[in-house]
């Protein structure tokens, strides 16, 4: 998966981890860093296969890698992540060798991720989807003040 590789290494996309790293430093709920991208990435994945869509792994990782990168823009400017985090894959997709089709498909869902019903986007669904599946309620130390309701948290293992 060179193209994901590229997303892993490019300069924009470590320098942003970083900065959402020192923001989360004393986050007690979930965290926005590496594991939870590729967690995301992993369901994400499976969704695509179980959901028999047409769309390509490294587009799958690329996207879930990216679609919290907004994080820093919300963090230090108040902006939806989601808007932010569109804008910012959009030029980190480019620079790695995904085609306009391919970008397209990806700020798109990243714009609407956080959106349950994902605009109708079968992509954007799915990785609605992975990136609350990813999350293990069931062991988190911060669940009793958690702002998510109760129907999103998970407290078993389902990917």
């Amino acid at each position: 998966m060179e193209r994901v590789e590229k997303v892993m290494n490019h300069q924009t996309f470590k320098d942003i981890m970083k900065r959402i790293e020192k923001a989360e430093i004393d986050r007690v709920f979930c965290k926005h860093g590496i594991s939870h991208l590729l967690d995301v990435a992993r369901i994400l994945y499976i969704l695509v296969l179980e959901e028999k869509a047409d769309i390509d792994k490294e587009l799958v990782y690329a996207t879930a890698l990216l679609h919290d990168i907004g994080r820093c823009e919300q963090y230090e400017k108040d902006v939806p992540h989601s808007d932010a985090g569109a804008d910012i894959a959009e030029k980190i997709l480019k620079d790695c060798g995904f085609s306009k089709t391919e970008c397209e498909l990806a700020t798109n869902a990243i714009r609407v991720h956080s959106d349950k019903s994902g605009k109708g986007d079968l992509f954007a669904c799915l990785l609605y989807r992975a990136d609350k599946l990813s999350r293990n309620c069931f062991e988190c130390g911060a669940i009793a003040d958690c702002y998510w309701p109760e129907d999103l948290k998970n407290y078993c293992v389902k990917y």
